[in-house]
This record gives C-alpha cells, structure tokens and sequence, in this order.
C-alpha cells in the first residue's frame, strides 16, 4: 500500500442532497431501488471516536443526525471496524447507503462533493520547543522523537527530513475495538514518552480539544514536497448510485453552515479548499 492509498483508508475515516419536495417519500422514490425509503442507512466503525462511536458521541453521528432530520427518516447503523473489507462488507453489500466521511478520488465508493478539506497535524506541549514548528523540516526537529502512523503520509517526510529513525511507529489498520493509535500516542505525549505527535486533524484535533488543553494543534500545510498532506471530505456511496449522490451534493450545500459548526464544535482543524490557509484551527 503506498503512502497515498493508505492516506485515503485512514482518513475514510469523516451527506445527503435536499429533497426536491418537502415530502421525503416524494424525494426518496428518485433514488436507486437499493437506497432505503425507511432510514438514513450509515455505514460506520462503532469505535471511532471522536468521528464515530457506537454511543453517538462522534461528530459523523451528529452529521448523520443532521442529514437524517433534513430527510424525516430515523439514522440507521451497520456497524463495521474501518478496516480491511469495510466497503466491501457495509456499502457493498447493500446493507447501508453512505460512508459518512471518506477521501475525495477513492475508487472504492462513489463521492459526493467534498463538505470539508482538513490536513495532518503535528500536536506538541503549547510551551514547549516546539510550539513555532510549522514544517516537518524544521531544525527544531532533528533528535526529536515523533509519534508517526506507519504507512501515513506525513512517515514519507519524516523519512526525508532524518527523523523516522527515532519516530515512534503506531499501526495504521486496526480494529479500534482493541487498539487505539491515536489516543495511545496522545497518552506517550502527555507522559513525556515522545516529543510530539503527528496525526490526521480530523482525529487529532477533537482529542486534544477533549482532554489536552495544553497541547497545540499545528495543520501541515507548509510542506514543499510531496506527498500533499491535506484532503477533502466527501460522503461515500455506492458507484453508479449518481441520483442518491446528486440529493446528497444538494443536502451538503443546503446545510453547510450547519456541517461546518458541528465539525468546529468538535474541533476539526478547517482548511480552504486548496489546503493552503487555516480557517478554524481546531482547539
């Protein structure tokens, strides 16, 4: 798996198109006969957190809520650890119709228009050394040790820069349910076990804003080189579902105001579109 694909399965981690009448019946019987009429069908990781959690405590469940009350039908869980075989055995199998967060240009599912663009993270102590770090090749950095998701994007910079001798590798493909990378390397930051911690904002941000107040979250968005670090959200569906796909770009422009505040909320670090200027940081 190259840095790219694996980019795009970790961030698979994290919505709909507006009705064309205030009636949801009226509006469902223009999608595919595999799209339920009855429920908003998610397919998601019960163990997640802080995107999706069983208990609803993500901020892909609460999107889920908002997508769902626009429609009038109930949310509707298959749940799934996001890993080898998700697609395949949630969307694919027909069992729900929508991945709440995944990659723009996945081939596995089919986008919707993209509804946040977010980048890598480097997360540090607030006072520490490395509070004014912006880059990966900062001199700041050298013999350091760095919490690194093996496989991720940001390891390829690392390794370009002579720092992934001293990183510390976490798993990139695992079932949350038993191992959790980003709050375990978050624990070794906290307990001076390395020097920071880089991760994918969408998950680094909101853990920090819960429970490390004196951590800083800085978005990558200065790297030269490839690969880029940052990508735009879309929701998944199944391919060739093109009219559930168009009712879903339609709810996303119809209630981004309300996508944004609940990913602020959170603490999602927001980018613009082209990944370059940070709009909510994300603490």
């Amino acid at each position: 798996m190259n840095a790219w694909q694996a980019a795009k399965r970790l961030v698979a981690g994290t919505i709909g198109a507006a009705l064309l009448s205030s009636q949801a019946g009226v509006g469902l019987a223009q999608t595919s006969d595999l799209v339920s009429r009855t429920a908003f069908r998610v397919c998601a990781d019960p163990a997640n957190y802080p995107m999706s959690a069983e208990d609803g405590s993500g901020y892909e469940n609460k999107l889920a809520e908002l997508i769902a009350a626009r429609l009038e039908l109930p949310v509707e869980y298959t749940w799934y650890p996001m890993a080898t075989g998700f697609v395949r055995n949630t969307l694919g199998a027909n069992r729900c119709d929508v991945v709440m967060g995944y990659a723009q240009g996945h081939e596995l599912v089919l986008n919707t228009n993209h509804y946040f663009t977010s980048a890598y993270v480097l997360i540090v102590p607030a006072d520490g050394p490395l509070a004014g770090v912006t880059t990966l090749s900062d001199p700041a950095l050298q013999g350091t040790t760095l919490g690194i998701v093996a496989g991720s994007p940001p390891a390829t910079h690392l390794a370009r820069n002579g720092l992934i001798g001293k990183a510390r590798p976490y798993n990139l493909m695992v079932d949350r349910r038993y191992e959790s990378p980003a709050p375990d390397m978050l624990a070794a930051l906290d307990a001076g076990q390395i020097d920071g911690a880089i991760l994918w904002g969408p998950i680094g941000g909101p853990l920090v804003k819960d429970g490390y107040p004196g951590f800083k979250v800085i978005p990558l968005i200065r790297e030269e080189f490839p690969p880029r670090l940052f990508f735009r959200i879309t929701m998944g569906v199944r391919q060739g579902e093109k009219v559930w796909q168009r009712k879903l770009n339609s709810l996303i422009r119809r209630n981004q105001a309300e996508i944004d505040a609940i990913l602020t909320e959170a603490g999602v670090p927001l980018l613009n579109d082209m990944g370059t200027e940070v709009l909510v940081p994300g603490q």
